[in-house]
Parts: C-alpha cells; structure tokens; sequence
C-alpha cells in the first residue's frame, strides 16, 4: 500500500505516523524566514514535492537517503550507492557529504540550476527512484544524484546578511611587520609583499641594516619543519635569482615552532621570531 503524502504543514505544525514525521518550527508570522520543515522517511513522492516545493521558494534544501552520485562536466566520475547527505542551497550550490571528512565528495558552484523528479515503477520492472540534478551551463556540468531511499529531508528559510571577520590570520601578521619593521630585528626595511620567486610567493622581502637580502616566512599558529623547509626554498629560489655572492637571510615569524623545526633553523642559518597575529 502507498504511503500517503504528508498533509501541508503550518506554523507549529507537528504530525506523526508511520510513514513520516513532519516538523515546522514557527518563524515571524508576517515572513517566512526562521522556518524550518522536516519530514522523515517520506516516501519518493513526498520527499519530491517537499523539494520541489523547497526549490521553488528558494529554500535552503537538505537531503539524506540511501544514493548513487554520478558527475559529467570537465571530467566524469561515478559514485556507487551509499548513505549520503546531499544540500542544495538557493545560490545554486550544491552539496554531497558522506559522514567523514570535512569536504564534500562531489559539488557545483553557485549559479547552477537544480531539478528534481521520481522516475520509475509504474510499469513494475524498475525500481522507484528521486532524481536531483545540478545543472551548470558555462562550462556544461551536471551534477546527478538518484535516491533509491530518503529518510529525512528538510528545507530551512531563513537569511544571513553578515559576512564572516577573520581576526588573527596571516595578512594581519603581515600588516603588524609592516606597521612596526623592528619587530623582526631593529634596521629591518619591508621592500615588498609577495615577492614572486620560482618557488612561490615571498610573504615579505626586505633589507637588514647592512643592506642584505631578508626573506620572511609568516605562519599565524604553532609550525614544524615543512615551514622551514618552504622558507628554505624561497631563499634558494632568491639567491639564484639575485647572484652568486647574494647573501640572504631567512626569517621564520609564528607564534611557536617545534624543537625539530628549531634544529631544522639553526643547520640552515635561519631566524626565528616568535609573533603572533595581533588580537582583535
């Protein structure tokens, strides 16, 4: 027997069977924002209007369920089925998690347009199934998930008009330097930001007071021995790019470095400068 879709829910709705669990949290009565509707192990057929319905609202769209994952664009891959939690977000960005790892296993930008639909049993030979797509246009990607099951989708409205501060990161390190030379070495002179080399970018270059070459290294927490290995190949990368008699220092600023990276300093005549962003 078909489970029956869930009745339209309205604010501080609450229903419960055994075919799903629908949820709304009340949002100011004059908008929709701070409104959130959950249904839990909807059928295909539930789960495909609550989207749809989301999508077309421009809501925040949340889908768990047992999928596959199929992506064509720059290049092509396949992902077998598993229990995964797929987001599609009204800027047209979306989402595939699995349950480790902080990155998504497949994704679209903002800009792509979404779709969904349930395909298949009607004629009995094929098993039902929710189809969401991801559609980018320029250059052509298509993001395609098919849910076999869905046991909980949610759709949030709400807004968020802030922009995120960074406070403590790598260019305030930097902005402190340049602010206050002396405090990598008393005759210290900042020449430039991001000095290009073969081997990358220089956080700063500059001059001592004798007037040799300064490269400095910034990193805003505790580092090992990769940062000094980095801040050995832009000094090498510099004396070739000066000449043979080239003298250049290194510096390595951050507010701590372990003891291997502390030798690691030392063999290769390096300087370190504990220093931390400064605090908001």
């Amino acid at each position: 027997m078909e489970r029956a879709s869930p009745p339209v829910p309205g604010p501080d709705a609450f229903w419960s069977c055994e075919s799903y669990v629908v949820v709304v949290t009340p949002g100011t009565p004059t908008t929709q924002r701070s409104q959130a509707v959950t249904l839990e192990q909807p059928t295909l057929e539930a789960a495909c209007e609550a989207i749809a319905d989301g999508l077309e609202r421009e809501a925040l769209v949340t889908v768990f369920g047992r999928c596959t994952v199929d992506y064509d664009g720059r290049a092509s891959s396949t992902l077998e089925a598993g229990d995964r939690h797929v987001m599609l977000k009204p800027d047209g960005a979306a989402l595939v998690h699995t349950d480790e790892g902080q990155q998504p296993v497949n994704w679209q930008p903002p800009g792509c347009d979404h779709d969904v639909r349930c395909d298949g049993g009607a004629d009995g030979e094929s098993d039902p199934e929710l189809i969401l797509e991801s559609v980018r246009s320029t250059p052509d990607e298509r993001l395609c998930v098919r849910f076999e099951e869905v046991l909980q989708v949610s759709t949030f409205f709400g807004a968020d008009e802030n922009e995120l501060a960074l406070s403590g990161t790598e260019e305030d390190l930097r902005q402190r330097i340049l602010d206050e030379p002396a405090l990598l070495e008393t005759g210290f002179t900042p020449l430039a930001t991001e000095r290009d080399t073969p081997a990358g970018a220089i956080d700063i270059y500059g001059e001592d007071a004798a007037g040799r070459s300064v490269v400095v290294e910034l990193k805003r927490r505790r580092v090992g021995p990769d940062a000094v290995s980095q801040l050995r190949r832009y000094v090498d990368a510099l004396e070739r790019d000066l000449h043979a008699d080239a003298a250049v220092r290194g510096f390595l600023v951050a507010p701590s470095v372990t003891d291997r990276a502390t030798r690691l300093l030392s063999d290769h005549g390096f300087e370190f400068v504990p220093l931390e962003p400064p605090a908001e």
